[in-house]
């Protein structure tokens, strides 16, 4: 747990440095009570004001940190030379920084971002982990950089003007997120996954130190067993964020992905909570699913019942603590599902990112030799054989974009701003960067086969539990938008979206919207998905324009 405020500017002009309050104040509930405290160095040319949480005056280095560093233990031994005053992830990433500068980042393991200043040479450096799980926003103007943990904290800082950009509306309105570096405010951008940031005599600059491996050439390199080596790479990605100082538990749904996390989980501890939600009107709950397999693997498990109506009781609220827009209702569920497990927990491991890893959508499903080129059939990718010299085939290139956009701007994104809002820590051994280059090594059969997505995944699931075969997730928190909207969300649709408070409808055409709606609550046609898109950005924006108006 952690978050990232602060700025660096020039001397003459710059900001007061009681002005960083309203930037720590905003990063309140991802701290979990503890307080940020406002380091500041200044100097003729230059000042630097940051939410720290590490000083070192005798080397000049103050930082903030966000997230974890999981393989702390291996880097202690190699810093055995370093004296340390206590057993922080930030004191332990300073002293990385002292040994290999700017590449320290090449030396982390986890999820993290940070800000670091160093006083000696007069420099910032900001960065972010390789998949993108911890957040880094920027915004520059003139000669300052302001930088922080959430969109809603650089919008916030000095002198932020705080303008919608309505080209990133239209992004969110066709994807459902916007992708980066792109934000939905004008001149904050995101620093992207896998990247550092050097600020250094007035000037910035940013290099990417790792890309997913997806869209290397490469010849496969396919061990005697694949499957138990993919079991091994993932059973240490497990291990290594089991290591906490909190409680740690799992997020168990009735999927491949978390069952494998959690029988994993089940060798390296007798105990160990397992955590499921579904809604208590919800036909295609997965909850007596994820019960078998708690049940087969011995956990200390706990069902959580949410409530539809919960949802839209929520909404506002949560739209304000998250800064962004919900493009799915499913959001607003994680974080009543988060709330609810860190009463006995404080890191969670989920199955995050092994859609995009190992290729678990339908989308990534192909017919071998079927199409000269790739194209769709029904609905399908259908995608060649093609040679290991032509290059990534058509499914390395899907996956690799994924990975770098809809997976960074989308899903983590989104499950960052809900469990931090709940103060857990999600951790997800899929995304442990070893194990996802392993797998971009092997051919592709070996991760979708057929119509048989996660295929490495689903004969590994086969050993680790003995007979007992998870189902694909079939709808996560489904929840009926449409049926929801004309029933206890009418009245808050109609406001938002045709009452005179409306801020959003000069982005559509008025007649067009009006009949869309009109056709929804007359039950004509349903139109919930796009309707609760709508209505989250109305929200939204109400809530931005009250804050920055």
């Amino acid at each position: 747990m952690g978050a990232l405020a602060g700025w660096i500017a020039a001397r003459r002009g710059a900001p007061e440095a009681h002005a960083v309050l309203p930037m720590l104040e905003s990063l309140a509930h991802r701290v979990n009570g503890e307080p940020l405290e406002a380091c500041i160095d200044s100097e003729r040319d230059r000042e630097i004001v940051l939410g720290a949480t590490f000083s070192d005056p005798a080397s000049g280095i103050s930082l903030s940190f966000d997230g974890a560093i999981l393989n702390r233990d291996a880097l202690r031994k190699e810093l055995h030379r370093h004296a340390f005053s206590g057993e922080s992830d930030a004191e332990l990433l300073a002293r990385a920084y002292q040994r290999w500068d700017k590449d320290v980042v090449r030396h982390l393991d986890g999820a993290f971002a940070f800000a670091l200043w160093d006083g000696q040479r007069g420099r910032l450096l900001l960065a972010r982990d390789r998949f993108g799980e911890k957040p880094l926003y920027l915004r520059e103007a003139g000669d300052a950089l302001y930088f922080g943990s959430e969109l809603k904290t650089v919008a916030c800082a000095p002198g932020a003007r705080a303008e919608i950009d309505v080209g990133a509306v239209s992004d969110y309105l066709a994807r459902g997120f916007v992708a980066g570096p792109r934000t939905l405010l004008k001149g904050v951008r995101k620093l992207a996954p896998g990247s550092y940031a050097l600020w250094q005599f007035g000037r910035l600059r940013e290099a990417r130190y790792w890309t997913p491996p997806d869209l290397e050439t490469f010849n496969p390199d396919v061990p005697a067993d694949p499957v138990a080596t993919f079991i091994e790479r993932l059973d240490a990605a497990v291990q290594l964020r089991m290591r906490a100082h909190r409680p740690v538990g799992a997020l168990l749904s009735g999927g491949f992905d978390s069952a494998a996390i959690v029988a994993l989980m089940r060798k390296h501890s007798e105990r160990v909570a397992t955590f499921s939600a579904g809604f208590a009107e919800d036909k295609k709950s997965e909850l007596a699913r994820a019960a078998r397999i708690a049940a087969h693997l011995g956990t200390t498990h706990h069902e959580i019942v949410l409530a539809q109506r919960d949802v839209l009781a929520r909404l506002p609220e949560l739209v304000a603590r998250r800064g962004a827009p919900f493009s799915r209702p499913a959001d607003v569920a994680l974080y009543l599902f988060a709330a609810q497990a860190a009463r006995s927990i404080g890191v969670a491991l989920t199955g995050d990112g092994s859609d995009e890893i190992l290729g678990g959508y339908g989308r990534h499903t192909f017919l071998r030799g079927f199409a000269p080129a790739p194209k769709r059939v029904a609905g399908l990718y259908v995608i060649p054989v093609e040679a290991p010299e032509a290059g990534p085939s058509e499914l390395r290139k899907i996956l690799y974009y994924e990975q770098i956009a809809w997976l960074p701007d989308n899903m983590l994104e989104r499950t960052d701003r809900m469990t931090m809002a709940a103060s857990l820590e999600v951790r997800a051994p899929f995304l442990d960067h070893r194990l996802a280059e392993y797998v971009s090594r092997l051919p592709d059969a070996l991760r979708v086969r057929g119509l048989s997505t996660k295929w490495i995944l689903r004969q590994a699931d086969r050993r680790l539990l003995a007979g007992l075969r998870p189902q694909p997730r079939r709808a996560g928190f489904s929840i009926p938008v449409g049926e929801l909207l004309r029933g206890e969300g009418r009245e808050l649709l109609l406001d938002h979206l045709r009452g005179p408070g409306a801020q959003t409808r000069a982005y559509y055409d008025g007649a067009v919207l009006d009949r869309v709606m009109d056709e929804h609550l007359a039950a004509k046609r349903n139109h919930g998905g796009l309707l609760w898109t709508l209505l989250n950005l109305e929200i939204w924006q109400r809530t931005h324009s009250a804050a920055h108006g």
